[in-house]
């Protein structure tokens, strides 16, 4: 199922989170602890084909015991839509078919900026950013969600 809005009916109040950072030739995968208090980066799954990818990502949620999946919606930075958006919940829908665990979006616009530059202040080396800022992206991105989520929650 894909939900409209995290913080509303249909998305799952308890229970760990993945974030993704849907790529091209990437997707970054973070995961929550089961407060939803803190985003890890967990693995860059390199894309293939849907069905591998989407099989990557569904034995990492069983894994895991994720109850919701937030997929990182990369709008232009004036909030448009471009192609990227599209082709992002395409494969929401997608994947949505193949499993029951609820389908949330968040912006993601500078999160990989923000990963980048995390990487650069921890004096990684370039060869290494590469290899792991699709995943930290997805951190990011999920860490958002679930400040929000915690921020909803306090002021309820």
């Amino acid at each position: 199922m894909i939900v409209d809005d995290i913080c509303g009916e249909g998305f799952p109040v308890r229970g760990p989170l993945m974030g993704l950072d849907f790529g091209t030739k990437t997707i970054g995968v973070a995961v929550s602890d089961g407060l939803r208090s803190v985003a890890t980066p967990l693995e860059t799954v390199r894309r293939k084909k849907f069905g591998v990818d989407a099989a990557a990502l569904l034995e990492i949620a069983e894994k895991r015991g994720i109850s919701g999946m937030i997929l990182g919606l990369p709008l232009n930075m004036d909030g448009s839509k471009g192609p990227r958006v599209q082709s992002t919940r395409a494969f929401a829908r997608n994947l949505e078919k193949l499993t029951e665990i609820p389908i949330g979006f968040w912006d993601e616009r500078l999160s990989t900026v923000a990963a980048e530059r995390a990487l650069l202040e921890a004096d990684t080396s370039r060869k290494r950013r590469a290899e792991v800022i699709d995943h930290v992206a997805a951190g990011y991105i999920l860490q958002g969600a679930l400040d929000r989520l915690a921020f909803v929650r306090a002021s309820q």
